[in-house]
């Protein structure tokens, strides 16, 4: 019996892949990632925003049921977390101390369940003149090889110099120009604030908007690397994984992409002929199935089509509600993810089922990141959020899709 118990311990110790892991690597070091081991995070990928900043985390929205997010993160045996700390405006809550030490420890509370976790956070194509009040640090100055000043970031400065998407969002909100060298240091500030809590990924959010003013991408090259070189000092292991919404097929540069993978929308197809049921589609709208572009990816491995991620966006609802319109973003009038939560529970994990299924036959590159948590936009009684959780006393505005995305994975 002790030898039984010798032996199980030497395993846990010295197995090459975690017992998180189910039989699959995950490792990978400054040297970059391999394709199967990408590939293999993109197949356990969930979104699960605000996972690293429960308290209020956007606007007035609150953010319950926190612990049990994290329980279902566990039990499922998710990878890749995707957008678990971000701002979209509300920026002067980067300096409050809490956001930072709260978001700290949640990550070092998952990653002492499991060191393979990846934690994604965002830069997202907004900007608001809360900016203003945030002290910009002498490490980002540094960074950059600039001369250390004591100010705080320009939100003016950040802005396109002809007025493109200036007031996009609303007044005083606006897509940051990546051009401007402010719109950089902010970016970089971000990027690497996130490290230093435990993310080792970054969604670059609508890379052709902010890019409006970097044709050639020189500017996405100049910040890019430098959050490469930070990363490779002070992220857990030394390299992190940039993904971006890319409607043109990829972000490649010389032949070489800029991200480690790609990503998208899913764009859900109406059944016109069938209320409020929807598929999956080649070439309906701007869908990237089959259209993610051959390159060198980042780590050096070459590829006919890189990797990539689709996910249940969000982005409001249409003008007419519950109506089919083939030729709009929007799934029956509502967005991706507010589509799905008005679906019926059987038909949720019907349709979850079905578009993982789907993706793997359709195009072998894509992979689907599941919903675990998202804002929705149509009428609800679940704070405006959905969540995959098992609806339960833990977790009463649960879905009810945990059951399905644990089978499919371990299947």
């Amino acid at each position: 019996m002790k030898n039984i118990i010798y032996n199980f311990i030497i395993l846990i110790l010295f197995c090459p892949c975690s017992m998180w892991g189910q039989g699959k690597e995950y490792s990978f070091d400054e040297r970059g990632i391999s394709r199967q081991v990408l590939e293999n995070y993109l197949e356990r990928s969930i979104t699960m925003v605000y996972l690293l900043m429960p308290d209020k985390p956007e606007g007035r929205r609150v953010y319950s049921y926190h612990a049990d997010d994290m329980r279902m993160v566990k039990d499922i045996g998710a990878k890749f977390i995707g957008r678990s700390i971000y701002r979209w405006g509300g920026e002067s809550l980067l300096n409050k101390p809490e956001f930072w030490s709260k978001a700290k420890a949640f990550a070092g509370e998952l990653h002492a369940y499991d060191p393979d976790i990846i934690l994604q956070g965002c830069l997202f194509e907004i900007v608001t003149e809360e900016v203003n009040q945030v002290k910009i640090p002498d490490w980002v100055f540094k960074g950059y090889g600039l001369p250390v000043e004591s100010r705080n970031f320009s939100y003016v400065d950040m802005l396109n110099k002809e007025g493109l998407l200036v007031d996009h969002w609303r007044k005083g909100s606006s897509v940051p120009d990546i051009s401007r060298q402010e719109t950089q240091l902010w970016f970089y500030y971000l990027a690497c604030s996130y490290i230093n809590v435990g993310c080792e990924a970054f969604h670059l959010g609508q890379i052709e908007l902010i890019g409006m003013n970097d044709p050639e991408r020189d500017s996405w090259t100049r910040v890019i690397t430098k959050i490469r070189e930070y990363a490779r000092t002070h992220a857990r292991r030394h390299w992190v994984l940039l993904d971006a919404h890319t409607p043109y097929g990829g972000m490649v540069r010389n032949g070489v992409s800029l991200l480690d993978f790609n990503s998208f929308p899913l764009r859900i197809k109406e059944i016109p002929s069938e209320p409020y049921k929807a598929e999956l589609a080649v070439n309906h709208l701007d869908a990237l199935y089959k259209k993610s572009k051959g390159c060198i990816s980042p780590s050096g491995w070459k590829c006919e089509h890189l990797p990539y991620l689709v996910e249940f966006d969000n982005y409001g609802r249409g003008k007419e509600a519950n109506v089919a319109d083939l030729n709009s973003h929007f799934v029956w009038g509502w967005d991706e993810i507010s589509w799905l939560s008005l679906q019926p529970e059987d038909y949720r994990n019907e349709w979850l089922t079905y578009a993982y299924h789907w993706i793997h036959r359709t195009d072998p590159n894509g992979h689907l990141e599941m919903p675990g948590c998202r804002m929705i936009t149509c009428p609800n009684q679940t704070e405006g959020n959905y969540r995959a959780n098992m609806r339960s006393e833990a977790c009463p505005f649960g879905y009810s899709q945990e059951e399905t995305i644990k089978e499919l994975w371990n299947k």
